[in-house]
């Protein structure tokens, strides 16, 4: 088995059956030639005539991508039609085709060499997206896509009658294709190592997007489980509207309370429809990233007041600008660092860039006239970072009560427990900050000094480390020394088996992606925060990351079908597995 399955990222929840169509994108050499004088600027006349129409079929893309995926996502492209209307760049092209006499396509070419890592792409957009069309043409029964990397102009353009799923070497969950893939509801993992070279075209493959896993071979019965599974997984979901519209209570009476992390705007409603009180995540890139220009205050503002009084009385925790890396807007021109995830993102952006966090802070200062608007800083590691932006806040609701402008007195402002630094500083930073809340993605990352996004490593990044639990509690107790409310918004608390050991360390507060809010707050209702408790005394006394979650599981699985909660759940060799059938 374990030759023939692959492991990559789960980003689009589903099973997929099909054969596989590999897609190997390469551009056709443009050969040096050059014209005579007489015909240079028909070749300029043939560059503009190119630039506009590769515009329209941007256009066409985008106008795709709002019908498909919603407004917001559409924005992706964006940053493509930005690429073409750089009349810098174009003027630069139409001189070396006067001064050289080379042929439009070639001039093209040399100066996308010169500023390939600027625009990341080498050659014309127009080549990819007709091959992307031929792709689609010719797939006629439903298949499973696999790529070295798929980007957001091919992916809108998936025939989600035939292409049933999507494998990709490269990508993240927050990649465009990603966001788009779930969007449309296609089942997708990525960050498959080795995918082009182990999967021929032809072989049927069984691709999990929620395990993140790709079969290659599978045979009659394993295919058979994989259909199985989804139907329960399909079954589940049903099932689980049925508690929607109750109380996230434990079975001792201990009251949880479930927000919502959203992303981009179309889960708002997702989240209001699963009951999330409030939102105790809103990410904020979508509105800076891949877009022509910075959003303004009052866009900003808008889009946090809509967002507050969509969860009207609860709180709308907005996680301020976390850029850096390959989140950075297109006005931005930085020099690229060997590992960004260990640089200039952030908070230290937004310190750094004060003209840009000082307008995110106005405009959610304005939004808090009308909602409860919170403000959460990301990546803190010092005390100062608090400090600082609790002036600008203070400074920015002064000139806004000078100016006349409605806005909050002052808004809470919070701390993303995402480093080690972080949390061993937890109670300095309780005690200069409105709460706590951690992101477990980041946490786990930094603490374990693992790559989350590297195939290679899947298996040591593991957030139910013990190092990693004792951090978390060391979180909360220090949160609940100050009488400060902590929380936890990263991935953990989407998961039911880790939701259940965040309770038992003392989180009363969880935000879960609004997909998994019903599976949360059912594993919620059926279980004992006693028991909780205990298991999390367990947990912090284990050596490794497998005891952790053998033992959530024994304890689990005596209130619980375990298979509902953890597909992949096993239970160590004589502890009850025959009697629970698991």
């Amino acid at each position: 088995m374990s030759e023939r399955l692959l492991k990559g990222i789960g980003v689009s929840a589903g099973i997929a059956v099909g054969p596989a169509v590999v897609v190997r994108w390469t551009l056709p050499e443009v050969p040096h030639r050059v014209v005579p004088r007489s015909q240079v600027e028909k070749e300029v006349r043939r560059l503009r005539a190119a630039v506009k129409d590769v515009k329209r079929h941007i256009a066409e893309l985008k106008a795709k991508a709002e019908d498909r995926a919603g407004v917001d996502e559409a924005r992706i492209f964006d940053a493509h039609l930005l690429m073409l209307e750089d009349k810098e760049f174009l003027a630069s092209v139409a001189a070396l085709i006067r001064e050289n006499h080379l042929t439009a396509e070639k001039a093209f070419e040399f100066k996308a060499l010169e500023v390939r890592d600027a625009w990341a792409a080498t050659g014309s957009p127009r080549l990819m997206h007709r091959g992307a069309d031929e792709l689609w043409e010719a797939i006629t029964q439903p298949s499973v896509v696999v790529a070295k990397e798929l980007g957001p102009g091919l992916t809108v353009q998936l025939d989600r009658e035939h292409v049933v799923g999507l494998v990709s070497e490269e990508g993240t969950r927050t990649s465009h294709a990603a966001i788009l893939a779930h969007s449309i509801g296609i089942p997708a993992v990525f960050g498959v190592a080795g995918a082009m070279q182990r999967i021929e075209p032809g072989t049927t493959v069984v691709m999990d997007g929620t395990r993140g896993t790709v079969l290659l071979n599978p045979t009659a019965p394993e295919i058979a489980e994989a259909k199985a599974r989804e139907r329960r997984r399909r079954e589940l979901a049903s099932q689980l509207e049925e508690v929607v519209e109750q109380p996230a209570v434990t079975t001792d009476g201990v009251r949880i309370v479930l927000r919502g992390n959203v992303d981009l705007p179309d889960e708002i409603r997702a989240a209001q429809q699963h009951r999330a009180e409030g939102v105790g995540l809103l990410r904020t890139e979508f509105l800076i990233t891949s877009h022509t220009a910075l959003p303004t205050e009052d866009e900003q503002a808008d889009y946090y007041r809509r967002v507050g009084e969509a969860f009207a009385g609860e709180p709308v925790v907005i996680r301020t600008y976390d850029l850096g890396g390959d989140k950075l807007p297109g006005p931005f021109r930085v020099q690229a660092e060997g590992n960004p995830q260990l640089g200039w993102r952030a908070i230290r952006v937004c310190l750094d860039r004060p003209e840009i966090f000082r307008t995110q802070i106005r405009a959610a200062l304005r939004a808090a006239a009308h909602a409860d608007i919170q403000l959460m800083i990301p990546l803190v590691t010092r005390l100062d970072e608090i400090d600082r932006t609790r002036e600008m806040v203070s400074e920015e609701a002064t000139n806004l009560k000078r100016e006349g402008v409605e806005a909050a007195a002052t808004v809470p402002v919070g701390v993303m427990v995402e480093t080690p630094a972080a949390a061993v500083m937890a109670d300095r930073l309780a005690a200069v900050s409105d709460f706590l809340s951690v992101g477990t993605n980041d946490l786990t990352q930094y603490t374990l000094v693992v790559d989350r996004g590297n195939a290679r490593l899947a298996d040591r990044f593991n957030a139910h480390d013990p190092s990693v639990v004792r951090l978390l509690k060391m979180v909360v107790d220090a949160a609940r020394a100050a009488g400060k409310p902590a929380s936890v918004c990263g991935e953990m608390a989407s998961e039911p088996l880790s939701a259940f050991l965040l309770v038992g360390l003392g989180y009363d507060t969880l935000s879960v992606a609004p997909p998994a809010l019903p599976l949360v707050k059912w594993t919620v209702r059926q279980v004992a925060a006693a028991r909780a408790r205990v298991a999390a005394e367990q947990a912090l006394a284990a050596r490794t990351a497998a005891e952790v979650l053998d033992l959530l599981r024994l304890t689990l699985a005596e209130a619980v079908d375990l298979k509902l909660l953890d597909p992949d759940a096993r239970l160590p060799a004589g502890r009850r597995a025959a009697s629970l059938n698991v």
